[in-house]
């Protein structure tokens, strides 16, 4: 998130081809967009997620500032303009539609930094043109009843969630080859699908004291930088969650296939530039998160950690159906995640009550839950894109495959899967 993670590489946008024109009054409006993207992140450091286009323009953005109204006067004329284009096809209409989607949103984040303070849903539809829904803590209480079953004992089942998952911790002198292992799993499942440019990489670190557990810098070129924070234990479903989600078919995916298809091969230059607070990030982490489960079956995830990352990791495998079990009942809590940020950050639950609702009812431990509360502090809204962004893609590319053979339908939600990364497409339109 930090601007110094930002690399500017430069790109010939044609790829060296002979691309169609757009209407050159959209291009204008694509350039002004990127240019403001850069200008917001002069006030807002976490706003630019990835830059790979002009250098010139960040020069410019950094030596040239504008005030907060200045830039919400040009986000406005950029969408009145916008407003008076007649798109020459499907393509361009989809293009100015998700201009549409990203400039409402810059108005909503300018809103914000001038000190406007928006209701957790208000917040999240403007933002990322969504809202989740949201649900009772009796709710949750019945899916933590299930786990309860699943682990009887004396305790809280916090507790006893902790006690069991602590049997799978990753010994950090063992971490780097279990994440490089499942970063290699889902790059081979990835590319029977994808296919990827020649060249495109990644490198990995490990850091610490951030408010995420994983993060994917893109560099451009496609090139990616994964970095895995290492401030509180890492258990072995993280491996595979982490490798797909940052890596393959996630967000490096994700972003290759952007610079590939829409920078490159259309000239789409607003997709050099990502801000994070926008529409895109609902797609960039709904399809990071859904390209887990369509990487990898239940069975077959449970085999390849049995089979490969537990050796790795140096622990004993004989549990792993149990874990890979309560796992599965912990994901049908994610959704109390977002109710307790909307909760904490309306103002109705007290920092402390905040931690509680995250222990007893997320079933996190305290470090967790104490990390937890940064990121709300940090990203506020931003985690509905997780879960309800996963929800979403999985919905969508579910309903393109109807071959009733197996093999042919896998194949048609892999497609689906690439077209949803590298179209344009804002997430009301996932509906």
């Amino acid at each position: 998130m930090e601007e110094a993670a930002l690399l500017i590489v430069p790109i010939d946008f044609s790829g060296g081809q002979s691309v169609p024109a757009s209407p050159a009054t959209l291009d204008a409006v694509a350039e002004l967009y990127v240019k403001l993207v850069l200008a917001i992140g002069q006030h807002d450091a976490a706003y630019v997620d990835a830059y790979y286009g002009p250098p010139q323009w960040q020069v410019d953005a950094r030596q040239q500032p504008k005030d907060l109204a200045a830039l919400r006067r040009e986000v406005d004329a950029a969408l009145a303009s916008l407003a008076l284009q007649r798109p020459a096809g499907p393509d361009d209409a989809l293009r100015a539609l998700c201009l549409e989607k990203q400039l409402r949103s810059m108005q909503a984040r300018l809103e914000m930094l001038a000190g406007a303070v928006l209701g957790f849903d208000e917040e999240t539809v403007r933002l990322y043109d969504a809202v989740a829904p949201h649900h009772p803590r009796a709710h949750y209480a019945a899916l933590v009843a299930e786990i309860e079953r699943l682990l009887p004992g004396p305790g809280p089942v916090s507790a006893r969630v902790q006690a069991f998952r602590a049997r799978f911790a990753i010994p950090p002198d063992r971490l780097r080859a279990v994440m490089e292992a499942a970063i290699r799993a889902g790059r081979e499942r990835t590319l029977e699908y994808i296919a990827l440019p020649p060249g495109e990489d990644f490198a990995l670190e490990f850091v610490t004291d951030k408010p995420w557990s994983g993060y994917n810098w893109y560099k451009g070129d496609f090139q990616s930088l994964i970095q895995i924070n290492v401030d509180l234990p890492i258990y072995m479903d993280r491996a595979v969650d982490l490798g797909c989600h940052e890596g393959y078919p996630g967000h490096h995916v994700y972003n290759v296939l952007l610079e590939q298809d829409l920078v490159r091969g259309k000239g789409w230059i607003e997709y050099c530039a990502y801000p994070l607070f926008s529409p895109q990030s609902l797609i960039a982490e709904g399809t990071a998160n859904y390209g887990i489960e369509l990487s990898f079956t239940d069975d077959e995830r449970l085999a390849f950690e049995q089979q490969v990352l537990y050796p790795l990791a140096g622990l004993d495998a004989a549990l792993a159906p149990l874990y890979a079990q309560l796992n599965r009942l912990l994901a049908r809590l994610s959704y109390a995640d977002n109710d307790a940020a909307m909760l904490y950050l309306n103002g109705t639950m007290t920092r402390e009550e905040t931690i509680a609702w995250l222990i007893e009812v997320r079933l996190y431990p305290a470090e967790k839950a104490a990390q937890r509360l940064q990121f709300y502090e940090a990203m506020r809204g931003y985690v509905i894109n997780y879960n309800l962004g996963q929800d979403m893609a999985r919905d969508y590319v579910e309903r393109q495959a109807t071959d009733p053979d197996p093999a042919r339908a896998k194949a048609q939600r892999w497609a689906a899967f690439r077209e949803l990364m590298a179209s344009p497409r804002p997430p009301s339109a996932l509906r």
